[in-house]
């Protein structure tokens, strides 16, 4: 492997930012990487978390002053019941808004005693989630999930509803696009014209566009960059990255703005609107090392536009250029150690707003982001992007360097939960990973993402759990033998059976990914699917799931060859903004919405241990055909390995 020398220059000030929404308890994890990055190559490259700085401001005493300045300004007939009882108890909310907020940050664990009293917060509908709970004897609705001891997590939930209330009254009052994970996710989501979201960053700004754009130059004028990168996951943080760069350009318009992260590697492939170039200079696609540093000798006068790396420009015509010259990517293995310095690591939120031990992950503990990997290597799936880089091109770092960059990041965080946020962890490198941690004594908690193949074995999954796995998810998709075949999964619902028991017997949770609505699939394959998936739950292989609707996209097998899945596209509107998700005709008509809703309902109950005795059929809306799953067909799978096991 070459080693990637390529110096760039130390003059040129690097700001990179997370624009809303992305997560509140625990840094969305590129800016660390390009920043860890950029330092190792002698830039001065700074970052800061403006989706957090947004919310700390809004929900604030000054920030709930200021929502109520727009309430007031309201007529009562624009009122909702949230925003009526949010102005009826104003006084309450501004007063442990502030204390809440210290104690969901992990500042204040005394206050835990006030909250689960039920007499100092204020209750709004959120709250109303509890009354499923209530047993018949009117006892405490929230006994079954903490006990009598289980303080800091009953008072952490109540807490996070409690947030949750103000952030209805927000999007009530002031922007009904506002959501603590997305943020007017509608204008970005595989929309073809650049249209939606032009006029809404034409549109007089709100109390949130306001807030941001003062943060946002505050930060401007804290570090002074020459070059400030927004970093987009998801289609819910586009407007908001727009939005910053439109304060910028105003304010400073000798900054450079660059556009990059997943959103622009899955969405803007085919970019071709110049207006985008109205808010920032430069949009780069797939892994930011190598373009980053050719973006930087071009701004220092060492290289021409032309030979820029996967990056698009407007040229003096306002015509929308990709420049590609072909450099190769900095191996994984020596993009370095990412960094979470200027991240306010003490201030991030831990909220717990589902009451199960392995789903409350994803939002409770600040955890250190880390790639095991880059890309899948497996990258068959058909629902999958499996042509783009992030899954295609595959590398793997040797564990001795996995292992030195956790060190590095557990002596400058002072915390050891990790995240290994991989498309799918390899086994091998997992178990070398692991052997590497319990050699050296690095004692770590960690939980990532994994494919349920045999490799598993009860043997390598009591390994991983002895070495710091605490949690492991995965995908189960569509739990049909005949769809997983067709999806090229490489696994079999007998065989994630077995895995996902063997990592719960280690003590591991488990979270299945699970799909519906996937081409040539049927109301029996869907009821089979959910049969599936209540024995998982009663065997106790898995504790926690969510379905996802399939969506068909067109950087996956599905989207480039759909005859071979017996759909039809539906050819998407033209347009030069984004272009993703794309439609199909499916000849098996079947209503995939109403069975969705019936799957979200059951797995919730699941997830809470309700309702495993019961008939799946129970819970669709409308009559639906007999399981065609033998009723102990899991539990068998089981019994059969443990005998081969014995033998």
């Amino acid at each position: 492997m070459n080693t990637v020398q390529t110096p760039a220059p130390a003059t040129t000030r690097v700001l990179s930012l997370i624009p809303p929404m992305t997560q509140l308890n625990t840094p969305y994890p590129s800016t660390a990487y390009l920043t860890g990055f950029l330092r190792s190559h002698g830039v001065d490259a700074r970052q800061e978390d403006l989706a957090l700085a947004l919310v700390l401001e809004l929900f604030s005493p000054a920030g709930l002053d200021a929502v109520r300045e727009r309430i007031d300004a309201l007529p009562p007939r624009r009122r909702s019941a949230n925003v009526a009882a949010f102005v009826e108890q104003f006084e309450r909310y501004r007063a442990t808004v502030a204390p809440t907020v210290a104690f969901l940050q992990g500042r204040d664990s005394t206050l835990a005693h006030r909250i689960v009293s039920r007499n100092y917060l204020p209750e709004g509908a959120r709250f109303a989630s509890l009354d499923v709970y209530i047993d018949e004897d009117g006892g405490d609705p929230l006994a079954w999930a903490f006990g009598a001891l289980g303080l800091q997590d009953r008072a952490r939930h109540l807490a996070t509803l409690y947030l949750n209330d103000l952030a209805d009254v927000l999007r009530d009052a002031v922007d009904p696009r506002f959501e603590f994970v997305r943020y007017a996710e509608s204008l970005a989501m595989s929309q073809p014209s650049f249209d939606p979201l032009a006029r809404a960053l034409a549109a007089p700004t709100n109390l949130v566009d306001d807030t941001l754009v003062r943060l946002a130059l505050a930060a401007l004028e804290r570090h002074a960059p020459d070059l400030v990168l927004l970093s987009v996951p998801f289609p819910g943080a586009v407007y908001a990255a727009f939005r910053i760069a439109q304060a910028i350009r105003a304010a400073r318009p000798g900054v450079k703005l660059a556009l990059g992260g997943g959103y622009v590697n899955t969405e803007l492939r085919e970019l071709a609107e110049p207006r985008v170039f109205d808010f920032f200079d430069f949009v780069t696609l797939d892994a930011g090392e190598r373009p980053l540093l050719a973006l930087l000798e071009h701004l220092a006068g060492k290289r021409s536009a032309s030979r820029l790396v996967r990056t698009f420009v407007r040229d003096e015509q306002g015509r929308v250029r990709y420049q590609h010259f072909p450099e190769p990517d900095v191996p994984f293995g020596e993009v370095g150690t990412p960094t979470w310095d200027g991240l306010p690591l003490d201030k991030y939120l831990s909220l717990l707003d589902m009451l199960n031990p392995m789903h409350r992950l994803w939002s409770d503990g600040r955890w250190n982001k880390l790639t095991v990997a880059h890309g899948c290597y497996w990258k068959k799936c058909s629902f999958c992007d499996i042509s783009l880089d992030y899954i295609s091109r595959y590398e793997a770092a040797t564990a001795e360097t996995l292992v030195d960059r956790i060190e590095a990041i557990v002596a400058e965080t002072g915390q050891t939960g990790f995240h290994f946020v991989d498309e799918a962890a390899p086994p091998k490198v997992l178990r070398a990973l692991a052997e590497e941690l319990l050699r050296r004594g690095v004692s770590i908690s960690w939980w990532g993402n994994v494919r349920f193949e045999k490799s598993f074995t009860p043997e390598l999954c009591q390994l991983l759990a002895e070495s710091g796995c605490i949690a492991i998810s995965g995908g189960l998709e569509v739990a049909s033998d005949r769809l997983l075949k067709l999806m090229k999964k490489g696994v079999s619902v007998e065989q994630v059976a077995r895995v996902t028991h063997a990592f719960a017997e280690a003590g591991v949770l488990v979270h299945a990914y699970l799909m519906y609505g996937f081409p040539t699939q049927t109301v029996e394959d869907t009821v089979d699917a959910l049969e599936y998936v209540r024995q998982l739950f009663d065997n106790g292989c898995i504790q926690s799931g969510f379905f996802h609707r399939f969506s068909c996209t067109v950087h996956s097998p599905v989207g480039k060859n759909p005859e071979e899945y017996g759909v039809e596209l539906i050819p998407p509107p033209p347009g030069a903004f984004a272009k993703n998700d794309i439609g199909f005709i499916d000849p098996t008509g079947v209503d995939h919405d109403a069975l969705g809703r019936a799957l979200n309902k059951a797995l919730y109950n699941y997830m809470h241990g309700i309702g495993l005795d019961e008939d799946v059929r129970a819970w669709f809306e409308h009559r639906v055909p007999r399981s065609r799953v033998p009723r102990h067909f899991i539990a068998r799978a089981l019994s059969g390995a443990d005998r081969g096991r014995r033998g």
